[in-house]
């Protein structure tokens, strides 16, 4: 392990007894705890090998969540892969947004998720609403792999609908089976010309589809406000969650497109995250 932290402060990794803890129980196919208990004990060679596979990746900026195959959302366990956005805390924000909007967990509600990704939004929203349904819309084909199988592990998979749309293409809403009570979103709200430098986890590892908003980052959201009339029914909510000051332009859109914006609900770090506007 501590091998593995010199590697990894080398490359520039933060946290490095942290994640070289993660990748060493990782590699020993043993629980934190377990590492920990077993602390004293040789290191057998096949996990000695499988670490220093598993530092390679990590020093070539390879995300964590990719090399483990997991990350926990709402504290669920979500499959990840690099076809689909790692998961983020700032995203629970939606999750408590909706629970504010829709109260009475009983409702039967139907709820559309837009570029669905690994399904942390949707899913967590079915499992909190044991008698909704929902609608998973992604333009890939992969992402939507990775979205089923979460849901079978989740217990949610017979209240989904798994649908391939591209929202960039004419007639996307064809195959949804609209109205919905809710649509849910992150969809993708960097600007084009700032990807590159993100940081090399996200810039040279995630999906550019799920990071690319358009040249101010705002595309994706005019695509949705221009169908959020015809997606929803009648007093439904659209929740999205936005970048770093781009509340006011988001709430703008939807408030052009004739729905009803509130004010913006901010993320644990003090961010206007998300944005609910009404039909």
């Amino acid at each position: 392990m501590r091998d593995t932290a010199v590697a990894l402060t080398a490359a520039g990794i933060d946290n490095v007894r942290f994640e070289a803890r993660l990748l060493l129980s990782h590699a020993a196919r043993l629980t934190v705890e377990q590492l920990i208990a077993r602390g004293p004990d040789a290191a057998p060679a096949d996990a000695m090998a499988r670490l220093r596979e598993l530092t390679a990746r990590r020093v070539r900026r390879e995300p964590m969540a990719y090399i483990l195959g997991e990350r926990e959302f709402w504290g669920l366990p979500f499959k990840v892969s690099p076809a689909v956005l790692i998961p983020r805390p700032d995203s629970e924000t939606v999750i408590e947004t909706v629970l504010d909007l829709f109260a009475d967990r009983s409702q039967p509600l139907r709820m559309l998720d837009l570029g669905v990704g690994s399904g942390c939004l949707l899913l967590t929203l079915l499992r909190e609403y044991p008698q909704a349904s929902g609608v998973a819309m992604d333009a890939s084909g992969a992402a939507l792999e990775v979205a089923r199988a979460n849901a079978e592990a989740l217990g949610v998979a017979s209240r989904t609908t798994f649908v391939t749309a591209d929202w960039r293409q004419p007639g996307w809403t064809d195959g949804l089976g609209t109205p919905f009570d809710l649509v849910v979103s992150n969809p993708p709200y960097i600007e084009s010309e700032t990807i590159g430098g993100l940081m090399p986890e996200v810039a040279l590892h995630e999906p550019k589809l799920a990071l690319d908003g358009g040249p101010d980052g705002l595309a994706p959201y005019r695509i949705i406000a221009a169908e959020s009339a015809r997606l929803l029914v009648p007093g439904g909510w659209v929740v999205v969650e936005g970048g770093e000051r781009q509340a006011p332009d988001i709430a703008g859109i939807f408030a052009a497109a004739g729905l009803v914006p509130t004010p913006p609900r901010k993320d644990l770090g003090g961010i206007d995250r998300v944005v609910a506007s009404q039909h």
